[in-house]
């Protein structure tokens, strides 16, 4: 019987973090913690997860109210809050087996007898790497007597099922029954001050810094918010910053156990729980612990007659990763994700695609793209021609790097490039082109090349297979770069954006028209996503005359709906239509810059809820309509702001020199959309061809599913087809990590010292209360605001003003039916920029949290012309 009952409890200073199945992850650190010298951990044991699935073994009908738990919707509150309890009362019911029993009683009289305890719940799911679950589960201080440590401990285990946990497991896609429950028990510790010690500044990010949150008495006054902390910044052995705060109330514990608040004297208050000393030395142990376990830790610490004991220690898992640079050099890094109008993670094949096919080497973190701007930041000449064109673009991130750089030796000066001595700055587009002619002769070779590229791709690519096709696309990736930064495409580009700011620089100098390039492009012919939106307005026309066609539309929940639309009266007409659109437009979806995401092509499905849409806002020919008109308010434009120069001092050469940018503008700013089309186009044929290869090693037993390959890199799929081998636990970890990167949000600039860094608008021209961006599409409306996030869930009605995160091309067709658009990210000429200006739609992006600061359904003003948005009583 003993040796059974030996492995239900366990001592602390026998386990390790290795050893999280059998005693949870608090249990797992606090051993790890245990070992490392110079750690003074209270001393104690845990009693096991085996421990815990005995019991549960022995909960009446605990299986049944486990399936009824994992069918709940994790935002029905109420449901999950009335059954989580009957399982907690059902758990706490069962009686302690007395085997059980005795060996915790033995464990216990190993600390001593009388001794007060501390009981906390130790989830197997708990303080990972990639989920924390702080706070999830329940502990309990001062806990005396075995009688009442055996009660505590059933307790721990029911808290498996609080509400909170139930309901954060769910949101992290974690099954309830994977998850298993140890406790700790250890000797209770009754300190003169206590709190959480940071490795890393959790506001910032910065790995350097460090933050001690410090009061008196047990530290469960500052986790349950009872008192505002002292705060010490400690970095390279010194206190760079603190804030004392009056600290009225503390939590200490009872002599016959148990804990109570109490009042603190009033001349004790201010005073600081901690020595600058003290700080210091406790941030020297931090260091310590976050160099055993290898990445940045928050840290629970005790502090009893000047010696620190050291009670919990978990990863920090909020902290957005630091790109790898493989030397110890100060780095900054812009993200790419706020260029492409991507912000959301992307899975390891999307990644490393887009790393091949990049102009530009980038590094990668939390499963996004950033750029080393480090050198062309230390260089003075290319520093100003940096700061000027992303400033152009998202002032946001023009005033983080000049926070980075207003840091004494952060970035190191180095000089300009003179005779003999090469550029500091990596190759990129020239930021001033060669003056280019107005000829739209020059767009159709440029498309005419693409489009040749595209189809040489095509065809070849059809005979290649195995092991060859990687090889094969290594090389088109080749070709795809010299489209990519074909000089003449990119002449193109630059020629109609610098025509877009001398427009606005000029007339704003001449006239004091703010904008007026917002006008002038209406309509600009040859945008290849607005007139994506528009063709999807020429599907609702075949759709809409037929309501039985309209009906099944409402009802489609699958992918295989187009064979079915067939079938109805006028149905072959509508399946054509849409067919005839996927194929012009088939390769694009919201984050289309990942490869892995799913296309158009792919899930029609999604088109679905847009075309309704038009059918229902919209009337016959509307797309046609629609373009006139904004040909027409720029033509109007155009003759206004002429005959009103020409009346200036000097009129006619101001006159002549603007006619020249506004032809040029409407020459060539449609064409600033057609490279990412023919770069998409590209991606879909890569990726059916890849997905082919994935269906033969599924096929071959050699894959569990062909989506497993997402979580691959391009080298490691190589890899795969070459051995026919494949590693499951590198994909499952792969899978985890993915997980855990949706929950970060990814800055605008990232320094090497983990420091994320957003910028901020230095304006002060906007009413009090209002959210400020950028204006990027002239304009002011009112209208009910609606917050989607999943264009599969749109829901428009006319006047409507959409509030996203993001929006790439893939978004357009919604732009037909909106007022206005506010988006968290973007710049002055990302897509969402030059689609809402080209359809007349008032823009405000780059607004921070937008998404949760504006209510869905809320009335709010939009002002496209000066870049904010104001929420309406």
């Amino acid at each position: 019987m003993t040796e059974q009952t030996e492995q239900y409890v366990l001592d602390l200073q026998e386990v390790d973090r290795s050893q999280v199945s059998v005693i949870g992850g608090k249990g797992a650190h606090l051993g790890g913690l245990s070992g490392i010298e110079g750690i003074r951990v209270p001393g104690g044991f845990c009693v096991t997860t085996d421990a815990f699935r005995r019991i549960m073994a022995q909960a009446p009908s605990i299986d049944d109210r486990l399936d009824e738990l994992s069918r709940l919707d994790p935002d029905d509150r109420e449901a999950i809050s009335t059954l989580s309890a009957r399982i907690r009362r059902t758990i706490e019911a069962v009686a302690v087996p007395d085997d059980l029993a005795a060996a915790i009683t033995r464990s216990l009289a190993r600390l001593g007898e009388g001794t007060a305890c501390a009981v906390r719940s130790s989830a197997t799911a708990e303080d990972l790497p990639t989920a924390s679950f702080a706070g999830q589960q329940d502990t309990y201080l001062n806990v005396m007597g075995p009688e009442a440590v055996l009660r505590h401990i059933s307790r721990c285990w029911a808290s498996l099922f609080t509400e909170r946990a139930v309901t954060y497991r769910r949101r992290n896609g974690i099954d309830h029954r994977t998850v298993h429950m140890a406790v700790v028990v250890q000797r209770m510790v009754f300190p003169q001050a206590a709190g959480i010690l940071f490795t890393a500044d959790p506001v910032t990010g910065n790995r350097k810094v460090a933050t001690v949150d410090a009061g008196f008495g047990l530290g469960e006054a500052l986790v349950s918010g009872l008192v505002n902390p002292d705060v010490f910044k400690v970095r390279d052995g010194e206190v760079v910053g603190k804030t004392i705060a009056a600290k009225e109330r503390a939590v200490h514990a009872l002599p016959g156990g148990g804990t109570r608040e109490v009042a603190i004297d009033a001349r004790r208050q201010e005073q600081p729980a901690l020595t600058d000393a003290q700080a210091v030395r406790l941030v020297g142990l931090g260091r310590r612990i976050e160099a055993h376990f290898g990445c940045p830790q928050d840290i629970e610490w005790c502090l009893v007659d000047d010696d620190f004991r050291i009670v919990q220690s978990r990863p920090v898992t909020t902290l957005f990763p630091i790109p790898e640079a493989g030397d110890e050099e100060n780095h900054v890094y812009l993200s790419v994700g706020h260029q492409q109008m991507m912000t959301d993670p992307m899975k390891p094949l999307g990644l490393s695609l887009w790393q091949l096919t990049a102009m530009a080497p980038m590094r990668e973190a939390g499963g996004r793209l950033f750029v080393d701007a480090t050198a062309r930041l230390a260089s003075p000449a290319s520093r100003a021609a940096l700061l000027d064109v992303v400033g152009r673009g998202d002032p946001l991130i023009r005033d983080a790097l000049e926070t980075v750089l207003d840091r004494d030796g952060f970035v190191p000066s180095l000089p300009d490039a003179g005779p003999g001595r090469p550029p500091t700055a990596a190759p990129g587009p020239p930021g001033a082109p060669a003056p280019i002619e107005t000829d739209p002769a020059v767009v159709t070779e440029l498309i005419e090349r693409s489009r040749a590229s595209l189809a040489a791709l095509r065809s070849d690519i059809r005979t290649t297979s195995g092991p060859a096709l990687f090889d094969f696309l290594l090389e088109t990736f080749e070709e795809h770069r010299r489209v990519l930064g074909d000089p003449l495409s990119i002449q193109v580009i630059m020629a109609g954006m610098e025509a877009t700011w001398w427009l606005n620089d000029k007339l704003g100098e001449w006239l004091g028209e703010k904008n007026a390039a917002d006008t002038l492009t209406l309509s600009a012919p040859g945008n290849v996503t607005s007139e994506m939106g528009l063709a999807l307005l020429d599907v609702a026309d075949v759709i809409r005359p037929r309501p039985e066609l309209v009906a099944f539309l409402r009802g489609v929940g699958d992918e295989g709906f187009l064979d079915e639309l067939a079938k109805l009266p006028g149905g072959t007409e509508a399946r054509d239509a849409i067919e005839s659109y996927l194929d012009r437009y088939g390769m694009r979806c919201v984050g289309e810059i990942d490869i892995t995401r799913p296309r158009w092509g792919e899930r029609p499905g999604t088109l679905v809820p847009a075309i309704l849409d038009n059918v229902r806002n919209f009337g016959p020919g509307a797309a046609g309509r629609r373009f006139e008109e904004g040909r027409q308010k720029a033509r109007e434009k155009e003759q206004d702001v002429l005959s009103r120069l020409r009346a200036l001092p000097d009129g006619g050469r101001k006159a002549d020199e603007t006619k020249r940018m506004i032809d040029r503008v409407r020459t060539f700013i449609g064409y600033r959309e057609y490279p990412k089309y023919g770069i998409i186009s590209r991606y879909f044929v890569y990726k059916q061809a890849l997905m082919e290869e994935a269906e033969r090693l599924v096929r071959a037993g050699v894959l569990a599913e062909r989506e497993d390959v997402f979580y691959l890199t391009f080298q490691e799929f190589h890899d795969v087809a070459l051995s026919q081998r494949v590693d499951e636990r590198l994909i499952h970890e792969r899978k985890d990590a993915f997980r855990s990167y949706q929950a970060l949000t990814p800055p605008r600039v990232l320094t090497s010292e983990g420091e994320a860094v957003n910028g901020a608008y230095r304006r002060d021209d906007a009413p009090a209360g209002a959210l400020i961006g950028l204006p990027v599409s002239a304009g002011t409306v009112e209208g009910r605001a609606r917050v989607i996030l999943d264009m599969a869930q749109a829901d428009l009605e006319p006047g409507d003003i959409l509030i996203t995160a993001y929006t790439d091309p893939s978004w357009s067709p919604l732009f037909v039916g909106i007022a206005g658009l506010v988006t968290e990210v973007g710049g002055l000429m990302t897509h969402g920029a030059v689609i809402a200006r080209e359809y007349g739609l008032p823009a405000v992006v780059g607004v921070q949290r937008a998404t949760r600061l504006i209510p869905d359904g809320s009335r709010i003003r939009l002002h496209g012309t000066d870049g904010y948005v104001e929420i309406l009583p």
